[in-house]
């Protein structure tokens, strides 16, 4: 998939490179998979903002997506592939022979018109889900389970995938997105191929309102701010921070440690990701 340029007829448009949205279905959403999806403002439940500069935006709506993949042995058509604003993949809809119909995420290279399968005795071929034991080395896989039956957590976003690199007894080493290579079970389920819509990290919106059309409010720098709002805050004229650069609520933020020092699921990791990380 390519991106798209225009003419600069407009100062939004002069730099601005858009996905080429012709290579999606045009139709409506299936109605049956979609759910309500209120807005928070970036506020829990107490009302108190936890994910800064949230806010406003088109109203959405939420699509069922099938993570888990877990309707074994019976054939699926792709019919559409669509635009979903609640995640930067594309998704796919399948219509199974027994007249379900369910969401996935939209691999690269998977037709519309194809079909697809998952379970023990699935053929090898993008979009079709197995266990890790049934996967040959070196595949390239996404929407792969932490756990046995927990439904698809790593792999997720749009142009990225993971590699299975070995396989030893009942356990298999996975190189993931960022590098990091990580112990799985082979029980875990994991979908053949990479996510699509991979030029979604060259989009550039040109403008400042199609940011804010996607719920996203300015980011206010820290020094800005006065002392009561932000530890940057305060001082005459343009002063330094004095100190390590941290957020509002004082933890670092230039390349701080943040995993806690004896997370059960370290023992999980063979290679961190990151240069010369162990």
């Amino acid at each position: 998939m390519a991106l798209k340029r225009f003419k600069p007829t407009s100062p939004g448009l002069r730099h601005a490179e858009w996905p080429d949205y012709s290579v999606l279905t045009p139709v409506k959403p299936e109605k049956s998979l979609l759910r309500p999806l209120p807005k928070s403002g970036g506020r829990n439940n107490q009302g108190r903002i936890t994910s800064r500069f949230r806010g406003g935006g088109n109203k959405r709506m939420y699509r069922v997506i099938d993570f888990t993949r877990d309707k074994e042995g019976i054939p699926a058509r792709v019919v559409t592939r669509e635009y979903d604003p609640n995640r930067s993949a594309w998704i796919t809809l399948l219509h199974y022979v027994d007249g379900e119909k369910r969401y996935i995420l939209s691999p690269v290279s998977l037709e519309i018109g194809a079909t697809v399968e998952a379970g023990e005795n699935a053929e090898v071929r993008v979009g079709n889900a197995m266990p890790i034991r049934r996967i040959p080395l070196g595949a390239t896989i996404h929407n792969l389970e932490l756990s046995p039956g927990s439904g698809g957590k790593v792999a997720r976003a749009a142009g990225t995938s993971a590699k299975l690199i070995g396989k030893e007894g009942g356990r298999a080493h996975i190189r993931m997105p960022s590098g990091e290579v990580r112990i799985f079970s082979v029980e875990c389920r994991a979908t053949i191929g990479a996510v699509g819509n991979p030029d979604h990290k060259n989009v550039k919106h040109g403008k400042a309102g199609r940011v804010r059309h996607l719920g996203r409010k300015p980011h206010v720098r820290g020094v800005a701010m006065n002392p009561v709002d932000h530890p940057h805050g305060g001082g005459e004229g343009r002063a330094r921070v004095g100190r390590p650069q941290v957020s509002p609520t004082g933890k670092l933020a230039k390349g701080g440690r943040t995993r806690k020092k004896r997370k059960a699921s370290s023992a999980l990791i063979v290679r961190r990701a990151g240069k010369g990380r162990r």
